[in-house]
């Protein structure tokens, strides 16, 4: 099978770009083919064996070749764009919408896919979705928790920019697959018209990039990264440097749990890190440290060799850095929100009431001092079992077939 994918993000630093890089491996290592039209910056990107990459270049710091004077726009934040959806011009969605369009023509006509997958409801999905339907091609779309939240804030200003690309898709649209219970319920309530199309359909972690290693040395991995000292115990967070992560809740909680054994590492970029950092300094944290983007296979050691890996956020669809943690072996301390509850149970982890600093630092102590006591195996074999991306990809490869009429 062909299957083109297209996503508003980049294949590195955001939950839907991991998502769309690590269902484009599954599908090759299943033997499909696979293509994806996507959103970079840079001159020099991720490339993946036998995946063929359509790029539209937006501008940063490097300097490319027809690419777009402004950063890709995005929800939030991304690591690389602060951008916004809702702060562009009439010109600049002007030239998103043709950069985009004649991208995806230019795949459809080079790859000539037999199904067609979008990443978030919105105006890329719309776009893929006009597309498609001139050429005949089935769609898919994946809600990932943000574009419902874009559209829910277009509703609160009478945007109608994304809501009309929106509409569009989930028209044509097959199906519909939200990646949590939270993100099906609220999708069904912004298109009832489509209800019977909404599938539940989880995401899934790349275990031959996450996966446990009990042979690695702390210290060793520390030092790699920057972190001196010869610390016994580490706590761990991965994700952007913005509000909705809940950075400085852990902070907060460091103030408690922190000693001088104890190391807190974070892992990421964003607007906010200046900030998060001068809080930590001026909170008189001593260890914790920013290592900054990190790639995945550095991610893998640093789960690896920390006791716990915290999810403090006020919002997030699925949280698929909690589910790499545990396939690495790592308990996971995450707030109650989206389908992070789905993700953490008892034999994984913790979870805890959004914005509650206090039990957050109470979690990460009772693991660091062994008072909460987990098997490192077998969080890695429940995580491998339930969220593996090739255990889960033959059920994306079904609702391709169904979506093409098979």
């Amino acid at each position: 099978m062909r299957i083109l994918i297209v996503n508003h993000f980049p294949l590195s630093g955001s939950g839907s770009g991991v998502y769309t890089a690590n269902l484009a491996n599954a599908l090759k290592r299943q033997g499909h083919e696979v293509a994806v039209v996507f959103p970079e910056n840079r001159a020099v990107y991720d490339s993946f064996d036998g995946i063929r990459l359509y790029p539209v270049f937006f501008k940063d710091k490097d300097e490319i070749r027809g690419q777009l004077d402004f950063n890709f726009p995005c929800f939030t934040t991304h690591p690389r764009s602060a951008h916004a959806f809702s702060s562009m011009t009439e010109k600049e969605k002007e030239a998103y919408e043709e950069a985009f369009r004649q991208k995806i023509r230019e795949a459809i006509a080079e790859f000539n896919p037999e199904v067609l997958h979008a990443q978030h409801l919105w105006v890329l999905a719309g776009i893929a979705a006009e597309e498609a339907r001139r050429k005949g091609i089935p769609l898919v779309v994946t809600c990932h928790g943000t574009d419902l939240l874009g559209i829910r804030e277009e509703m609160e200003r009478d945007g109608h920019w994304g809501r009309r690309y929106s509409k569009t898709a989930s028209d044509y649209a097959g199906w519909i697959i939200a990646i949590s219970e939270q993100n099906k319920v609220l999708t069904e309530s912004l298109f009832p018209e489509d209800k019977e199309k909404v599938i539940l359909m989880k995401n899934g972690v790349d275990t031959t990039v996450f996966y446990r290693d009990p042979g690695l040395d702390r210290r060793t991995v520390l030092e790699k990264y920057g972190v001196p000292g010869d610390f016994k115990k580490a706590v761990c967070f991965a994700g952007k440097c913005t509000y909705i992560k809940g950075i400085d809740l852990l902070l907060k909680a460091a103030k408690v749990y922190e000693d001088e054994e104890t190391a807190t590492i974070l892992a990421g970029d964003g607007e906010l890190r200046q900030e998060l950092e001068a809080f930590a300094r001026d909170s008189g944290l001593r260890n914790v440290y920013f290592l900054g983007n990190r790639t995945h296979s550095e991610l893998r050691e640093i789960y690896n060799i920390c006791d716990v890996s915290t999810v403090p956020s006020r919002s997030e669809a699925f949280g698929l850095v909690a589910a790499e943690a545990m396939v690495c072996g790592a308990p996971v301390v995450a707030a109650r929100v989206g389908g992070l509850p789905e993700l953490v149970r008892e034999e994984t982890g913790c979870l805890i009431e959004p914005e509650d600093y206090e039990t957050l630092a109470a979690d990460i102590l009772a693991i660091l001092r062994g008072e909460k006591a987990f098997d490192r195996a077998e969080i890695a074999r429940i995580a491998e079992e339930h969220y593996s991306q090739d255990a889960l990809i033959s059920d994306v490869v079904e609702l391709y077939r169904k979506a093409m009429g098979e």
